[in-house]
């Protein structure tokens, strides 16, 4: 993957952020949005934008375009490079393969303890029975 070519397709939207700031928040746009058309984008091969899209089925709008918005700083800058820091572990992660699950049994000393277990639970509770009339 390369990054740079990826933050070239990212657009960015600023407006005004709520929180601590005081009469600063009131002022400037430091709140930054990102947005990035995965459909468009010639970064990524059709099958890692399919992998893509269905780990991050959820952040993707109907138009095909992930968006991330950070307004965690006062700052638009710092804002600005924490989205884009953001969007890319969005996708770096997603395009991460998982193993397949590999189906085990139990050993035969699992299930010899287990049966043993259910033994005494039952005797446990025969024995109680029995005491109690």
């Amino acid at each position: 993957m390369d990054t740079n070519e990826l933050v070239k397709e990212l657009q960015f939207r600023t407006s005004r952020s709520g929180g601590s700031g005081g009469q600063h928040v009131n002022k400037v746009s430091s709140r930054v949005e990102v947005f990035w058309d995965i459909n468009s984008s010639v970064v990524f091969d059709d099958g890692s934008k399919n992998r893509i899209v269905q780990k991050l089925k959820n952040r993707i709008n109907k138009e095909g375009i992930l968006q991330v918005v950070v307004d965690e700083d006062r700052s638009q800058l710092r804002n600005k490079n924490n989205a884009i820091n953001k969007i890319l572990q969005l996708i770096q992660n997603s395009l991460i393969k998982e193993k397949p699950r590999k189906a085990t049994k139990p050993h035969k000393a699992a299930i010899a303890k287990r049966l043993d277990a259910k033994k005494k639970q039952a005797l446990k509770k025969i024995n109680r029975r029995e005491n109690w009339n």
